[in-house]
C-alpha cells in the first residue's frame, strides 16, 4: 500500500510539473480545438469600425461559418488566399442585389485574431451600405450579431490573449493621450502578463518542491536544503511584489487621468484659470463672490498626459446653505485629488504682506488651510502635492511680483508661480510646472517594469502577498498548511492573467468593449 501510495504521489508530482510546461498547454489547446464543440458555436458578425459616415467601414465575422458567409456574399467559388486583400463585388445572397464593391479578407483559424475562422468586408462607410451588408449576413444560417466585446472574449477563450492583454487592448481603444497609448501598447504586447506569469512559474516551482518534500522526505529522496531554497525564492517574490505595489498608483493614474483640483478663496480666479487652460468658456465667471457652487470638470491633455481638471466652489465663511453644500463638495473633491492648484489673489496677498501688523503669514496660512493637507488615519495630516498659483499679477508692479513670489516660496515651502488670467502673463510657466508634476506622478510608461493599471490587479497582488506571509507563519508549524498558502498565492496571480478562475470577472472586463471588438 505504501509503495502504491508513493508511486501515485510521484505520478501526481510529475503530472503537476508537466502541466506547468508549455508542451502541456499546447497539447491542451490542440485537444480543445479538435474535440471540443467550439466548431458548433454560432458565427458572429459586427461592424468593427466606428459608427457614422466614414470613408471605409470594416465588418468582420468569426466562427465556423465565416468561410461560407464570404463565399455567399461574394459569389466566389473558392475562398481567397489567406491574409491577402481581394477586390470583389458584394451582393445580397438572397435577392442577388449588389450592395457594394469592396475589399474582402480571409483569415483561417487558428491564425486569426480570435483563433477561429474569420472574414472581413471593407466596404464604403455609408449607413445604407453598412446596413445592407449586416442584414445580408444576418439572413445566413448560423450567423448572429455579436455582443459587446465578444470577438475579444473569443480570442481570450482560444488562448490568443490573456486578461492583461485584453485589458491593454481595451485601454488602447480608449487611449486619448500619447502616454496612455504607450502604456496600453506595452500591456497589450504582453509585458505585464509575462511579469505575472514569471511570478506564477516561480510559485509553482516552490510549491512543487514543498509538496515533494512532504511526500518523499522520509525516503531521503529530497535534499534537506530544498525548503531553504523555497524560503529564499518566496522572500524574493515578496520583495518584487512589494516594489511593484509601491508605485504611487502611476499606472492607474495614467489610465484614468490625474485628478487636478483648483481650490482657494472666492474671487481668486479659479474659474477664469479653468477657462484659460481649456480655451473655452467652461465655467461662468463674474465679479460676484461665490458664483461657482458646484464642481465643474474638464478633461485635458497636458503634455501627452491625461488630466481631469476640476473647478470648485470658493472657500469662505458663509451662512448660505447652497454655498455651504458647494464647499462640502469642494472638500470631497480635495480628498480625491492627486494634485491641488491653490489659486490666490496676488494683489490681496501683496497688500497683506505689506502690512506691518505681522498678519501676512496668517493670511496665507488661512488661504491654504484645508487645501494643502490631506486627512490621515494618523494624528498628523499628510501634505498634498500642491502648486500655489498667484493670480491677478497684472495689478502688481514687477518689484512687488518678485518679492511676493520669494516670500511665498520661503514661507510655505511649496511650488509657486505668478500668472494673470486676464493678460495671459505667466500662463506658460504655470502649464510647464503643471506638466512637470503630472509627468512625475505618472512616470515614463516605457521605462522600468510595467505598471499596475487596474484596481483588481492591486487587490489580487495584495491577497497574494498576504498568502505568502501566511506561508512564513506556518512554515515551521504545519508544512501542509504552508503549501496550501503557496497554492492560494498562485491562484490569485492566476486570476490576474485569467489562468485560474476567470469566469466571474469575464463579463466585467468585456462589457466595456464596443460591439465588433
Amino acid at each position: 500500500v505504501c509503495r502504491g501510495s508513493r508511486l501515485s504521489s510521484m505520478w501526481s508530482y510529475a503530472l503537476s510539473a508537466a502541466r506547468s510546461s508549455s508542451l502541456w498547454s499546447a497539447l491542451c489547446r490542440i485537444f480543445q480545438r479538435t474535440y471540443c464543440p467550439n466548431r458548433h458555436r454560432n458565427t458572429i458578425f459586427a461592424l468593427s469600425s466606428g459608427h457614422g459616415k466614414c470613408g471605409v467601414a470594416v465588418i468582420r465575422t468569426s466562427g465556423p461559418a465565416s468561410g461560407a458567409a464570404l463565399l455567399r456574399l461574394t459569389s466566389r467559388k473558392e475562398l481567397p488566399q489567406p491574409r491577402r486583400v481581394t477586390l470583389s463585388e458584394i451582393a445580397d445572397p438572397v435577392s442577388g442585389e449588389p450592395l457594394d464593391r469592396g475589399l474582402v479578407l480571409w483569415f483561417p483559424g487558428p491564425q486569426s485574431f480570435t483563433g477561429e475562422d474569420c472574414s472581413e468586408f471593407h466596404v464604403h462607410g455609408g449607413p445604407a451600405v453598412i446596413t445592407g451588408v449586416l442584414q445580408a449576413l444576418g439572413h445566413l444560417p448560423g450567423l448572429r450579431l455579436a455582443e459587446a466585446g465578444e470577438f475579444t472574449k473569443r480570442a481570450f477563450q482560444n488562448k490568443k490573449l490573456d486578461l492583461t492583454e485584453v485589458e491593454g487592448l481595451g485601454d488602447l481603444i480608449h487611449a486619448e493621450t500619447e502616454a496612455q497609448r504607450r502604456q496600453a501598447l506595452r500591456q497589450m504586447a504582453g509585458e505585464l502578463g509575462q511579469l505575472y506569469n514569471s511570478w506564477t512559474q516561480n510559485l509553482l516551482r516552490a510549491l512543487a518542491h514543498v509538496e515533494a518534500y512532504i511526500d518523499f522526505s522520509e525516503d531521503d529522496n529530497v535534499d534537506e536544503g530544498v525548503l531553504s531554497q523555497v524560503d529564499v525564492a518566496v522572500k524574493l517574490l515578496e520583495d518584487e511584489m512589494m516594489l511593484h505595489l509601491q508605485d504611487s498608483r502611476r499606472g492607474e493614474r495614467l489610465r484614468s487621468g490625474i485628478q487636478v483640483v483648483l481650490a482657494g478663496p472666492t474671487n481668486a480666479g479659479k474659474s477664469s484659470l479653468l477657462n484659460t487652460i481649456c480655451q473655452r468658456p467652461t465655467a461662468i465667471v463674474s465679479p460676484i463672490a461665490g458664483t461657482t457652487r458646484d464642481v465643474i470638470e474638464a478633461a485635458l491633455n497636458i503634455g501627452g498626459y491625461p488630466v481631469v481638471l476640476s473647478d470648485t466652489a470658493g472657500l469662505r465663511e458663509t451662512e448660505d446653505s447652497i454655498e455651504q453644500e458647494g464647499m462640502r463638495r469642494t472638500q470631497e473633491r480635495l480628498d480625491q485629488a492627486d494634485l491641488v492648484v491653490a489659486v490666490i489673489d496676488s494683489a490681496e496677498l501683496s497688500r497683506e504682506l505689506s502690512s506691518s501688523d505681522g498678519s501676512s503669514r496668517n493670511f496665507l496660512q488661512d488661504c491654504l488651510k484645508n487645501i494643502t493637507t490631506l486627512p490621515s488615519e494618523n494624528s498628523t495630516p499628510q501634505p498634498r502635492p500642491c502648486i500655489l498659483a498667484l493670480n491677478k499679477v497684472d495689478q502688481l508692479e514687477p518689484a512687488a511680483q518678485e518679492s511676493l513670489l520669494v516670500t511665498c516660496r520661503d514661507t510655505e515651502q511649496i511650488q509657486a508661480c505668478l500668472l494673470s488670467c486676464k493678460t495671459g502673463e505667466g500662463l506658460e510657466n504655470f502649464l510647464h510646472l503643471l506638466k512637470e508634476n503630472v509627468e512625475k506622478m505618472c512616470g515614463n510608461p516605457l521605462v522600468g517594469i510595467p505598471s499596475l493599471t487596474q484596481t483588481r490587479h492591486r487587490l489580487h497582488l495584495a491577497s497574494c502577498l498576504d498568502a505568502l506571509t501566511q506561508y512564513h507563519h506556518y512554515r515551521d508549524q504545519d508544512l501542509v498548511l504552508a503549501a496550501e498558502h503557496l497554492r492560494i498565492a498562485q491562484r490569485h496571480l492566476g486570476k490576474i492573467t485569467g489562468k485560474v478562475g476567470a469566469e466571474e470577472i469575464l463579463d466585467i472586463i468585456f462589457q466595456d468593449f464596443c460591439i465588433g471588438k
